[in-house]
């Protein structure tokens, strides 16, 4: 695969008036993925979050996610439900503020979590 044409690489098209995109991940519903915002910092790599399905949740930050991304209140994250104990949850992506804004505008945020 050559750099050209990479789905993930940022493309500008200003010969065109358009603007450059990115190809955001979107929750993986087979996966039991789902959006959620996150409300409240709790301490230990842990956040409370309110998901799309309206139920709040306390998340867990991998490790992985937490020394490549701060998670912040407010925050758009993509989470995986556990499937032992519903009322936890593993955080898989977080999306940055115009990344979210980017969704919202594109109508792919459902309205109990669109705030942005």
């Amino acid at each position: 695969m050559t750099p050209q044409d990479n789905p993930y690489r940022k493309r500008n098209h200003s010969q065109d008036g358009e603007e450059g995109y990115y190809r955001l991940p979107l929750p993986n519903r087979k996966n039991n993925e789902l959006f959620a915002i996150a409300d409240q910092l709790l301490g230990g790599s842990r956040i409370h979050v309110i998901c799309e399905d309206k139920k709040s949740r306390m998340a867990r930050i991998p490790g992985k996610m937490k020394r490549r991304a701060r998670v912040r209140a407010g925050d758009l994250l993509i989470i995986k439900p556990w499937d032992i104990q519903n009322e936890k949850a593993d955080i898989v992506f977080r999306y940055s503020r115009t990344q979210a804004s980017s969704l919202s505008r594109r109508k792919m945020l459902p309205e109990e979590i669109n705030v942005f």
